[in-house]
């Protein structure tokens, strides 16, 4: 399994927030905004979270759109 690329913060010009990936030499590969970014980790489901949720006999939470 490949290793995670590390997210890193920064603040634009404005003031925005924004997450940024670095390749291995340090040129910017992904730039996000932090609302963008926070909205998609919110929505996801973990594995860890499914699997407790298995666990206690509860149906398992639903994907939001």
């Amino acid at each position: 399994m490949p290793a995670k690329k590390k997210r890193t913060t920064h603040r634009t010009p404005t003031g925005t927030k924004v997450y940024a990936k670095r390749t291995k030499t340090g040129q910017f590969e992904d730039i996000q905004t932090f609302k963008k970014a926070h909205g998609q980790d919110v929505m996801r489901v973990s594995k860890a979270e499914t699997a407790q949720r298995k666990k206690a006999g509860l149906a398992p939470r639903a994907k939001k759109k």
